[in-house]
C-alpha cells in the first residue's frame, strides 16, 4: 500500500478549517497530522473533511489549547494517548492503519522563551516530556511505526536560519537537541525528511512577527516525519508545502509532507 502523510501545526483547526480544506483538495494526502487544533472534540468541524472523503478521525482534544488529531480517508484505530510529564495537556494520539503501520501524532511543548528550567517551568516541563518519550520508546520499542508532529525543536544546523545566533534560543539549543537525539535513538527513530532532502536549509515554521517571511526567510523546521528503522527505507518524496505559510490567515508552520510504500 502506498500513502502520502502530511503534519501541520494548524493553531485552531476551527479558525483555520477554510485552508485545512484547501490543503485537503489541493494535495490530497492519504492522512494528515494536525497540531495544536485548540478544540475540544465535539467542537472539531468534521463534516467538511468528511465531505472530503475524511471520514476517518482520531482526535485528542482541550479548550483553546494545545490538541492533535488524524485525518484520514484510509480505516484508522485509535491505539494510544500519552501524557508525558503529567501535564494534563493533549499533546499525543495514535493510530493504527489496516496494514499494521502506527502514527503517532505528537505536539511536544514549545518550551517558552528562557531556555532555563530553574528560570522557566515550561523549559523544565519540554525537558521532562521529551525524557519520558524517550523512557517510553526505550521501554517499549516501537515498529512498524511513523512518529510526526511539531516537536517544536529544530535539530541540525541547517534547520536554522542563522545556527550560530540561535544556539541560545529555545527549540535550537544543545540541551533540547540532546533530548531530541535521545528519542530518536531510543526508538530507532529516522528522520525522513532529512534522509529524503540530506543537505541545504529545510524550514516548516515562520514567525508571524516578520514583517515579510518569505523575503526574510528566518525559518526553522520544527515539523518532523519520522519512521522505525524497519520501515524508513520505505518513505520517500519528502517535502515541506511552503506555499500553505503565504494563505490567507495562515498558521505560521507549513506541512511537511512524506509517502510510504508500505
Amino acid at each position: 500500500m502506498t500513502f502520502t502523510l502530511a503534519t501541520w501545526n494548524i493553531n485552531s483547526v476551527r479558525l483555520r478549517e477554510p485552508i485545512v480544506l484547501k490543503l485537503l483538495q489541493e494535495q490530497a494526502p492519504d492522512v494528515l497530522c494536525l497540531q495544536e487544533c485548540k478544540s475540544p472534540v465535539d467542537k472539531i468541524p468534521t463534516e467538511a473533511f468528511a465531505a472530503l472523503g475524511y471520514g476517518h478521525m482520531l482526535a485528542n482534544g482541550q479548550k483553546g489549547y494545545n490538541g492533535v488529531m488524524i485525518l484520514s480517508r484510509l480505516p484508522i484505530v485509535e491505539v494510544a494517548r500519552f501524557d508525558f510529564a503529567a501535564l494534563g495537556h493533549a499533546r499525543h494520539i495514535a493510530g493504527q492503519l489496516e496494514n499494521g503501520v502506527i502514527i503517532h501524532n505528537f505536539y511536544v511543548p514549545a518550551g517558552g522563551d528562557v531556555a532555563d528550567r530553574e528560570q522557566n517551568e515550561k523549559f523544565g516541563q519540554k525537558l521532562d516530556y521529551l525524557t519520558e518519550m524517550r523512557d517510553h520508546f526505550r521501554s517499549t520499542p516501537p515498529k512498524k511505526s511513523i512518529l510526526v508532529g511539531d516537536l517544536n525543536i529544530a535539530p541540525l544546523e541547517e534547520d536554522v536560519w542563522s545556527h550560530k545566533q540561535l544556539l541560545k534560543v529555545v527549540s535550537h539549543t544543545p540541551i533540547e537537541i540532546e533530548h531530541l537525539a535521545a528519542v530518536q535513538q531510543a526508538g530507532d527513530w529516522v528522520d525522513v525528511t532529512r534522509a529524503d532532502i540530506p543537505e541545504g536549509p529545510v524550514y516548516s515554521w515562520w514567525s508571524y512577527r516578520a514583517r515579510d517571511w518569505d523575503a526574510a526567510n528566518k525559518g526553522r523546521r520544527l515539523d518532523h516525519v519520522w519512521a522505525t528503522g524497519d520501515i524508513a527505507g520505505a518513505g520517500h518524496s519528502s517535502r515541506v508545502y511552503r506555499e500553505a505559510r503565504g494563505w490567507e490567515k495562515p498558521s505560521d508552520h507549513a506541512p511537511v509532507f512524506a509517502t510510504f510504500d508500505l
